[in-house]
């Protein structure tokens, strides 16, 4: 999986809502760097993202997203999971969910580009690129 990048909830928000802060960010990061990556979420980031777009866009908004979808959903295996459990334990300084910490397990250990996010903690895992969210 190395040319591909996991696109985080809070990216696939800011594409999809023009009123969202980062959305002229997260469509320009889209079709520039992101342009030839192949695109992916976690399960996990599915759910996550679906709840997000029911709030924020209202469930016709989010059922449309789950019809059109054009990230591949690759599911966490139970080695990831427990990697993602354990860096929760090992972090207890981060304020990281677990939905967060499995991506990361999942990023590292299929050697993923990177993560496509507007969310700090991905970068402050520091062990893989950050696509959208500025320095």
């Amino acid at each position: 999986m190395r040319n591909s990048v996991l696109w985080d909830s809070s990216a696939i928000l800011a594409v999809l809502d023009a009123s969202e802060r980062w959305h002229h960010t997260a469509v320009k990061t889209m079709k520039g760097p992101l342009r030839k990556t192949v695109p992916f979420i976690t399960n996990y980031i599915e759910t996550e993202a679906h709840g997000l777009l029911v709030m924020r866009l209202g469930r016709a908004a989010a059922r449309q997203w789950l019809a059109q979808m054009r990230q591949l959903v690759v599911r966490a295996t139970e080695d990831e999971e427990q990697v993602g459990r354990q860096l929760l334990l090992e972090h207890s300084d981060k304020d990281w969910s677990l939905c967060d910490a499995i991506s990361f397990a999942m990023i590292e250990h299929r050697a993923a580009k990177g993560a496509f996010t507007f969310d700090r903690h991905f970068r402050e895992r520091n062990t893989f690129e950050v696509f959208g969210l500025p320095r």
